[in-house]
């Protein structure tokens, strides 16, 4: 080729530099066969010129190459070579480059060497020669590549190819998504992208993968990056540090899924529930198809149980109890949840059953001859949806097998591995002991469960106010309704609302007005009212449910009254204010052990005539637990209330005990015979804000005060690290505090608590009620509120003897948009 003029116009695109770098080739001689014109740039001579010259002439040093061993050694040849050499121009002084040599490997093994040359100016400063690198290069533990300003791989250690199984000769001259096309890899281009404008560096950014050489597995990386600048400020590229960290996320994601067995499974003592809670866990995190079966005597909650197996050819009849897929309905399930299932023998089914060993065939075997060979049925959905992986695990509980659970990979999903099956075997060993659980108990507990189910509230939480825990046992074991009810209601500044009542009766007629009545004091709750107002206006509402249903013969009795303990907790004060209509008295036990009952008036039972209801304030001391409950728990045929009022403050005199303990003691105290009346238990052990958690400042009805209001939160804000919330802050205490020196009067309070939540409260001494409006485009106010609207995720107004508080709600962790 001497002599012959071959620019190679794109060859810097195709070898994956940037724009600037000068490429040329040379043979397996030394003598030069392609010349860019990015080349005659740099070296100032032409291509005509420079063809069939040897190398060697144009650089200032030949023998800095020449003498390395990819040159003199073939098995050292791919390591190819870069460094920093001086190149002869022929209008001047010899020029610095950063200069790059790889071999490229023709047919028949000719090897010709492809030389990237670029300016000191556009390169890093650092020496990425001799022994530091070569040691970098064989030595660090951590995948390291540097890439240009376009995010393309300028240098790579060993290591990294060592993780991902990319050759470095792949990877140099690209960007990440030509490598490993994909969302992951945009995602990582994005991050670098990133620090490439911020400067900031960015760490522990995690992603996944599948890499060529373990394509079975999916693995994911942990990758740190950092801008490259050169002394003078100018921006070089950015450096990824990767390690491989699937071992540690697949350790993660084994601890979540079993974290998240531990709330989803077994949440009711019934059977056929908690089958399908464990086939709804397992699918998408497990396998792609789920079933659980059970031995028919285990899903009707028969007492007997034997171990199963195959006796004299004969295998116990199943009932499919869980079924789930990714697929929706389940179209692979040839038995639907419910139907008896046909467990084939001899196979490994029976096998399972019969060892109480688990079954792992990562590849189904489908050929003819094995176990599915005669079951046409079964093959066929194997066939239709990709079936190609099995796992059979026994459900196994106190020393029995009372099911399989079965889980099957289909499609591209990859085969099971060992690490699946224990991580199955693990799920399945929690599920065991609730459906053993449910099995011994859901013949008694049955109607209790389906109340707490359906007529009470599920999950009770007291935010940072208090912790609670609650029991209720029905005296109605039949249908398992009562007339009792219990709530915890969160409300604005952090307070939170605890509610008891009991409506005269029980069974379904108190069932359906204590549904009632609940929905109603959520609805007062969240007017902000006081104790005694919610109870004067629940008081109209059973009254008002009493005329309207006067006609129904059946619920007259359930409805002639009811009683209530209703009792509002503000964390901020240690402060609780209640009242009570006709309701037992609360039990307070102090951190001490002692007992002792707030001095609260009774007020007349709801619904029995006009009446009036006081409210009382007292200070709650840290560590006391406060217990509400209804007459059902302390009033027997043979003990009156008071003797029972002690019986259960001496079993909850150890307040240092879990609320859940304390329920349990407190219920065995009762008779073991059946109950006369409903008996419900809320325990609530207060909590305090600690004073670094709250803000408050008195402020002179004032317009100028405003700015004060707004540089005072804007302190505390940046004071408790909430500088996000700043801008809507201002706004929202501007806007109070302005309505409040307006339409107000006397001195102004401005609180801000920080908890879950940012709470801005403002307190006038005026009773008047502010109104949400929509302004006219032509009103030059009006907007306040509006605007306050917009920015808070709550909001509202609550009355006080002494004014008003109007409050607004920020999450300080806001949901992505």
């Amino acid at each position: 080729m001497a002599g012959a003029r071959n620019t190679m116009p794109g060859a810097g695109r195709e070898a994956g530099h940037s724009v600037g770098t000068a490429v040329s080739v040379v043979d397996a001689h030394g003598v030069v066969v392609a010349w860019s014109p990015e080349t005659e740039r740099l070296t100032g001579v032409v291509a005509d010129d420079a063809i069939g010259r040897c190398v060697g002439r144009l650089l200032a040093h030949p023998e800095v190459i020449l003498g390395s061993p990819v040159f003199t050694d073939p098995g050292r040849r791919e390591e190819g070579w870069s460094g920093i050499v001086g190149l002869r121009r022929g209008d001047g002084p010899p020029r610095d480059v950063y200069l790059r040599v790889r071999p490229l490997t023709e047919r028949g093994g000719v090897v010709r060497w492809l030389v990237t040359a670029t300016e000191m100016t556009a390169v890093p400063s650092w020496p990425m020669n001799g022994a530091g690198v070569q040691a970098l290069l064989t030595g660090a533990p951590i995948g390291i590549a540097v890439r240009d300003t376009d995010l393309r791989c300028t240098w790579v250690n060993d290591a990294l190819a060592l993780q991902d199984g990319i050759p470095r000769e792949k990877r140099l001259g690209r960007r990440l998504t030509e490598v490993l096309p994909g969302p992951e890899a945009e995602s990582v281009e994005s991050v670098m992208r990133l620090v490439l404008r911020s400067g900031k560096p960015q760490v522990d950014h995690e992603y996944r993968a599948w890499i060529p050489t373990r394509p079975q597995q999916e693995h994911a990386f942990s990758t740190s990056f950092f801008r490259l600048d050169d002394a003078d400020g100018r921006t070089l590229g950015v450096c990824a540090m990767s390690v491989d960290v699937t071992d540690r996320q697949r350790a993660r994601e084994r601890l979540a899924v079993l974290s998240e067995a531990s709330t989803r499974i077994g949440t009711t003592l019934e059977v056929m529930r908690t089958g399908q809670e464990l086939a709804d866990l397992a699918v998408a995190r497990i396998a792609d198809y789920v079933s659980v079966d059970l031995a028919e005597s285990i899903a009707e909650g028969e007492d007997s149980l034997a171990r199963l197996g195959s006796t004299n050819g004969r295998v116990p009849a199943f009932r499919r109890a869980g079924v789930a897929s990714v697929h929706d309905g389940a179209p692979e399930s040839i038995w639907s949840r419910g139907e008896t299932v046909s467990v084939p023998s001899p196979s490994p089914f029976t096998e399972v059953l019969a060892s109480g060993e688990s079954h792992l065939e990562p590849v189904l075997n489908t050929a003819r001859g094995a176990w599915l060979d005669g079951d046409q049925e079964r093959l066929d959905k194997i066939g239709r949806y990709g079936m190609h992986s099995l796992m059979i695990v026994p459900i196994h509980a106190r020393g029995a097998v009372l099911g399989v659970a079965v889980f099957v990979r289909m499609a591209d999903s990859v085969p099971f591995e060992k690490e699946d099956l224990r991580l199955a075997e693990e799920l399945v060993a929690r599920a065991a002991l609730s459906l053993d659980n449910a099995r011994r108990y859901v013949r008694e507990r049955t109607a209790a469960l389906a109340l707490q189910r359906n007529l009470l509230p599920g999950r009770l939480v007291g935010g940072v106010a208090v912790e609670v825990a609650s029991r209720y046992v029905p005296a109605d074991t039949e249908h398992g309704v009562g007339g009792d009810w219990f709530d915890v209601i969160p409300l604005s500044g952090a307070r939170v609302a605890l509610v008891v009542g009991d409506v005269v009766g029980h069974g379904i007629n108190a069932a359906a007005t204590m549904g009632r009545l609940r929905a109603a004091v959520h609805t007062l709750a969240n007017m902000e009212l006081c104790p005694d107002e919610l109870l004067a206006h629940l008081d109209d509402t059973i009254s008002r449910l009493g005329v309207e249903d006067g006609g129904i013969p059946d619920r007259a009795a359930a409805e002639s009254g009811a009683t209530c303990l209703y009792a509002v907790y503000d964390p901020a004060t240690r402060r609780c204010t209640m009242a009570r209509a006709g309701h037992p008295p609360p039990v307070v036990v102090s951190p001490q052990g002692g007992v002792s009952i707030p001095d609260l008036p009774a007020g007349l039972p709801l619904g029995v005539g006009p009446a009036s209801f006081e409210s009382v304030e007292v200070e709650l001391p840290e560590g006391c637990v406060v217990a509400f409950y209804t007459d059902g728990l302390v009033e027997t045929r043979d003990q009156d209330i008071d003797a029972g009022i002690r019986r259960l403050g001496t079993a909850l005199a150890r307040p240092d005990r879990p609320l859940d303990e304390l329920c349990t003691a407190a219920f065995d105290t009762l008779p073991s015979r059946a109950l006369d009346d409903d008996a419900t238990l809320l325990l609530a052990r207060p909590r305090s804000l600690p004073p670094s958690q709250i803000a408050i400042w008195d402020l002179p009805s004032d317009p100028a005060v405003v700015g004060q209001a707004r540089a005072l939160a804007t302190a505390q804000l940046t004071e408790w690290g909430l500088e996000g919330l700043v801008a809507a802050t201002e706004l929202i205490v501007s806007e109070l505090v302005t309505n409040a020196v307006r339409h107000g009067a006397g001195p102004i309070t401005l609180r801000l608590i920080r908890h879950e939540v940012l709470v801005c409260e403002v307190t006038d001494t005026s009773d008047s009620v502010p109104r949400l409006r929509h302004a006219r485009p032509t009103d030059e106010g009006g907007r306040g509120l509006f605007l306050v609207a917009q920015l808070a995720s709550r909001r509202g107004t609550r009355n006080s003897p002494a004014g008003k508080t109007v409050w607004a709600e920020q999450e300080i962790n806001p949901p992505a948009s």
